[in-house]
């Protein structure tokens, strides 16, 4: 998996997230979960610009680890928006699949680097 497309998909996604608070706060007035899905939605792809530039392996799975975190964060706010209809369906199946998708290659890319790790470590 390329770090170059976890790095332009978390991008892309905070954009999202972006687009998503300034009409979740000016269409449904909504100022709570928005904030908290701005900030975990785009935090993200700042961990993984982060993990890009770590000093060592252990560091950078630390730091993606964190933008795995962000992300089923994320997923949390996006479900409960849809659970109480700030978010219609149509919203929701736009940006959910993003951040599945987003977890996923976090998720791949941890487990391959540590499984990496190991097999350095045992030879």
């Amino acid at each position: 998996m390329s770090q170059n497309l976890i790095k332009e998909k978390s991008f892309l996604f905070a954009i999202d997230i972006v687009n998503l608070y300034k009409w979740l706060i000016s269409n449904k007035k909504e100022f709570v979960m928005s904030k908290q899905l701005l900030k975990c939605g785009t935090s993200i792809g700042a961990n993984v610009r982060e993990a890009l530039n770590a000093e060592s392996k252990n560091d950078f799975i630390h730091k993606l680890s964190i933008a795995q975190k962000e992300c089923d964060e994320a997923i949390y706010w996006l479900d409960l928006m849809k659970a109480t209809k700030f978010i219609d369906e149509s919203i929701y199946n736009e940006y959910r699949p993003k951040a599945d998708s987003l977890l996923k290659i976090l998720k791949s890319i941890i487990l391959t680097t540590k499984q990496n790790q190991v097999k350095i470590h045992n030879t």
